[in-house]
């Protein structure tokens, strides 16, 4: 059985999560929510997923166990994609929407583990590429079928009905997951080598695989590295060898994600309070997942060509521009057809930014780090990154329910500072070459 046919499962689930990415806040800005609620609806599926990952994932290394909980995931997946739209209680959709995004956290190391069982360790990479691929097509899929489904829809159903129907083809592409799951995932009899030397060298796989992360353009959370790249912590011994220089940039990636989290938990209310329908706030997501997947290629031949920190202080100074220039250019424009393009815009260069910052990122941190704990600093990453997203979507939910101008401005403020210190660590390099380098060549 080749890994294509099993994967397929899994690029339909993709196809239901991506959907319900944007599909859940805006089920909940119908329903009266606002700014803060999302900034809640977001946090909540940061906080869970990524237990959800840590949990899950050393549960099936150790018992090997990795078949039944795939299928569970996708399976409470379905189940709260069914559950939502039946619901019109705003707290009890944003515990739905809390056991989707976990089930999702659980099912990714998972996957991860499943991807390379019985494949020798040199084709790891290309294997987490095949991965990377087929839930970023889903993703983006569920992007486009949710532009279709409620462009078509609209004119049958009022928007609220549109939602709800959309969350029953959200949940039979799940369902289809599953099916497809019980087929074709196979089974736990492959065995990898010793557990506690797969964990580091399956974080190095990942992180030098090619990645098609279109999930990040647009939804800073990803949990799928999370556990595999804390497998192999070592405290004390991270905190022996643990640099200054790497401190820094630990601090650059706190602001910035907490940064994009800010900007995008509550820009649904804001999308639609501009007079966006549903159908033309897919086409944005999509666009900047569009941008995103046709910028990588380009940007991973430039970080192997130029310094990595340099593109990321650009891709982050680019991004930082970019998201309080949505706000200008929605109140420039409102709703009109030239206001949608000129967003549509502003999401591309969005999204181009992201694939620039996710290449450049691994290769950072992999520099900075001392050679003992470039495993650990990768978990480290990873972990800091889904806990700035939570505490980046309150704030982005809390100051949208005062000012949205301002709620961009801060974000992208926030994203300038972490550019800014990646010139800091750029330049610390330089003059710590000879015990901490950066440079990525």
């Amino acid at each position: 059985m080749t890994a294509t046919r099993w994967l397929t499962a899994w690029a339909l689930a993709s196809v239901a999560l991506g959907g319900a990415s944007l599909l859940v806040p805006l089920y909940v800005v119908a329903l009266g929510g606002g700014p803060a609620v999302l900034g809640l609806l977001a946090a909540s599926a940061a906080f869970v997923g990524a237990p959800g990952a840590l949990v899950v994932g050393r549960i099936a290394d150790r018992t090997g166990r990795r078949r039944v909980f795939v299928l569970a995931g996708i399976a409470l997946a379905t189940a709260a994609l069914v559950t939502i739209p039946l619901i019109e209680s705003i707290p009890l959709i944003i515990v739905a929407n809390a056991l989707l995004w976990f089930a999702a956290g659980a099912v990714a190391p998972v996957l991860s583990l499943m991807v390379v069982s019985g494949v020798p360790e040199s084709r790891w990479s290309d294997r987490y590429a095949k991965l990377n691929a087929y839930q970023g097509y889903g993703w983006a899929a569920g992007l486009v079928l949710g532009v279709a489904w409620t462009a078509l829809g609209g004119r049958f159903l009022p928007p609220l009905a549109v939602q709800q129907s959309f969350f029953v083809a959200c949940a039979a592409a799940a369902a289809a997951g599953l099916l497809v799951g019980l087929r074709l995932l196979p089974s736990d009899d492959a065995v990898l080598p010793s557990r506690h030397a797969r964990g580091p060298r399956l974080a190095r796989a990942m992180a030098g695989a090619r990645r098609l992360n279109l999930r990040g353009a647009t939804f800073p959370f990803g949990f799928g590295r999370l556990y595999w790249t804390t497998a192999a912590f070592h405290p004390r011994r991270f905190v022996d060898r643990f640099s200054a220089t790497l401190a820094i940039y630990f601090g650059a990636v706190v602001l910035f994600f907490a940064g994009f989290a800010a900007f995008f938990a509550p820009l649904p209310v804001f999308l639609t309070d501009a007079g966006f329908d549903a159908g033309a706030i897919f086409g944005l997501y999509l666009v900047s997942s569009i941008g995103a997947a046709v910028a990588y290629a380009p940007a991973g031949t430039l970080s192997a060509r130029y310094d990595a920190s340099l593109l990321q202080t650009v891709g982050l100074s680019v991004r930082g521009v970019a998201l309080p220039a949505v706000a200008v250019v929605g109140i420039a424009f409102d709703s009109t057809a030239l206001g949608l393009l000129a967003t549509g815009g502003v999401f591309l260069v969005i999204g181009i930014a992201w694939a620039f910052i996710a290449v450049t990122a691994a290769t950072l941190v992999t520099r900075i780090a001392p050679e003992t704990i470039r495993g650990e600093a990768l978990g480290v990453y990873t972990a800091l990154s889904a806990l700035a997203g939570g505490l980046g979507s309150v704030l982005g939910g809390w100051l949208g329910a005062r000012s949205f101008t301002l709620t961009f401005a801060v974000a992208g403020a926030l994203v300038l500072v972490g550019a800014g210190i990646v010139v800091l660590v750029r330049q610390r390099a330089v003059l710590t070459a000879p015990t901490e380098t950066v440079d990525a060549a």
